[in-house]
């Protein structure tokens, strides 16, 4: 499991997929969180905009799976 770094209290699953170099764009994060390829703490996730916190674990499908880590 990898560790994924981010400053604030949280990130947005669209931004954090474009963030990690995942995918070019937020269209296309649409189209990977639509297709399941995505989980969020053993849950598929639906929302786009779903707000990733401090020890979530993230799961996508070919890439692997991230433990979110929030730094000052």
């Amino acid at each position: 499991m990898e560790i994924s770094e981010i400053r604030g209290e949280f990130i947005k699953l669209n931004q954090w997929l474009k963030r990690e170099n995942m995918v070019p764009t937020g269209g296309e994060a649409k189209f990977v969180i639509e297709a399941g390829a995505v989980k969020v703490n053993g849950k598929v996730a639906t929302e786009l905009r779903k707000k990733l916190y401090d020890g979530d674990i993230v799961e996508v499908e070919g890439e692997g799976s991230f433990k979110i880590q929030v730094v000052s």
